[in-house]
């Protein structure tokens, strides 16, 4: 796959002034583009133009390229399209937020989320709905017995179950179809925020009669090789047509009358003003992309890459690795591995592989603080002591990991520059001194300051 990938070859300068090849072990925020994708932008891009009731033939060309790429994510997420509809918003977030609005509940229900997931997943349904959360276990684990045990406790109550497809935090894959099944069984449906799962793993929503059927279904293009701004959310069309959208304007309705509205079909109900029609074609190549260079063949070679990262750090002493450590069980996540090295700073450790080794890791909670602090098992002195820390505006000393995430293109040799830096560090050979920003938590080389004019300056275009 490095070959469908742009922009492996880049080279980055590091505090010492060598220049050396960018190692981006931080995919699971956001993938680098699929060539496919760039190109296909490229092509596009002269013949753009706006979409629906345009008459002119870019228009027409457009709205066609657009329509069809509501079908193409249908096919990736294996989606009947005369029940459910795909809807194209900015990200997974907002797709979320989106469905937390548009979802018929009633007001004495409650939804059941868990302790693992993302931000995204956690706060739209608790700001308006009783939100139940499922344990994890020590290790970071779906506590399976607890969800069966709420449900048993909110029976008739429960109206939604939303989980994560994988944890953008542990990698743990989630058994959605089982969840599913049990979420009927108990006359309740069920979301999949499957942001981080899409890059990894085929996904089939599976027919509306199935007891394993996704109900709702969330996905993220900047985590499929597609960083052009766009995510969609799939679902029921009886659910967003039983009542008004939740942003209202252009594109929105059918016809408005001084005293009357009637709202459009879907998915246009749902997609207000004029949509990001170049991030949902770069989305929908992305998805066929997937399709046709096979998720199943991408997970082996993604298993194979995870069991040899969880062999080399699990030999490196000092290193702590959280949720699993068994290379023999890298089938059971993606590839998202966090881990800490004793007697360094999570932030610190993050600052040098990228400043003095060229290789991008991401640090801290992950947008998942309550899932990260039972990790890291802090008793209650140390939880209190960093958040009335935090709370006057110093973020030094909050808790977190370093986590290296793969993407369809990584290798051994990604691996085997992270675990050299890793290697320097432990040893004291770096050569920064380097300082802590109280406000954000990170760490600066002194005396120096990143020239970025080399590589883009948005002022030097030439016109």
């Amino acid at each position: 796959m490095r070959d469908c990938i742009y922009g492996l070859d880049v080279k980055v300068p590091l505090l010492d002034g060598s220049m050396v090849r960018y190692v981006n072990l931080d995919n699971a925020a956001s993938t680098p583009p699929l060539v496919k994708v760039v190109d296909a932008i490229t092509e596009l891009a002269p013949l753009y133009s706006s979409v629906h009731r345009g008459t002119g033939f870019k228009s027409r060309l457009c709205t066609d390229a657009y329509d069809r790429a509501h079908e193409i994510i249908a096919e990736f997420v294996g989606v009947n399209t005369e029940l459910n509809t795909v809807i194209f918003v900015k990200n997974a977030t907002e797709a979320i937020n989106k469905l937390s609005h548009r979802i018929n509940i009633p007001e004495d229900s409650v939804v059941i989320s868990t302790c693992m997931e993302h931000h995204s997943n956690d706060l739209p349904w608790r700001d308006h709905f009783r939100t139940l959360h499922v344990r994890v276990t020590d290790d970071g684990r779906f506590d399976e017995e607890h969800f069966d045990m709420l449900l048993r406790e909110n029976a008739g109550k429960t109206a939604l179950v939303t989980v994560t497809g994988a944890s953008n935090v542990t990698g743990y894959i989630q058994p959605i179809y089982r969840l599913a099944m049990k979420a009927h069984e108990a006359g309740a449906r069920i979301m999949v925020d499957a942001a981080q799962l899409a890059p990894h793993r085929r996904i089939d929503m599976k027919s509306d009669d199935d007891p394993e059927h996704l109900d709702f279904l969330v996905i993220a293009g900047h985590k499929m090789y597609a960083p052009y701004g766009t995510g969609a959310l799939i679902g029921p069309k009886q659910e967003f047509l039983s009542s008004g959208p939740d942003y209202s304007g252009g594109g929105t309705v059918d016809m408005v009358t001084p005293d009357e509205v009637y709202w459009a079909g879907m998915p246009d109900r749902d997609e207000a003003g004029s949509p990001n029609v170049m991030g949902a074609i770069a989305m929908a190549v992305a998805a066929k992309t997937l399709m046709d260079k096979g998720l199943d063949t991408i997970a082996e070679h993604e298993r194979i890459l995870t069991a040899y990262a969880l062999q080399k750090l699990g030999d490196m002493p000092g290193i702590h690795v959280y949720g699993e450590t068994d290379p023999a069980k890298a089938h059971e996540k993606v590839g998202v591995i966090p881990f800490n090295l004793e007697g360094t700073d999570h932030a610190l450790l993050a600052a040098i592989a990228g400043y003095e080794a060229g290789v991008g890791v991401r640090n801290g909670c992950f947008c998942a603080h309550p899932y990260v602090v039972k990790i890291l098992k802090l008793d209650k002195s140390e939880i209190m002591s960093w958040q009335d820390q935090f709370k006057k505006g110093d973020k030094s000393r909050m808790p977190g990991m370093v986590r290296m995430s793969f993407g369809c293109y990584s290798n051994t040799e990604d691996v085997d520059r992270l675990m050299e830096a890793l290697n320097m560090i432990k040893n004291g050979e770096y050569h920064g001194d380097y300082y802590q920003i109280p406000k954000t938590g990170e760490f600066v080389p002194k005396n120096f300051i990143d020239d970025y004019k080399p590589f883009w300056d948005p002022y030097e275009i030439e016109m």
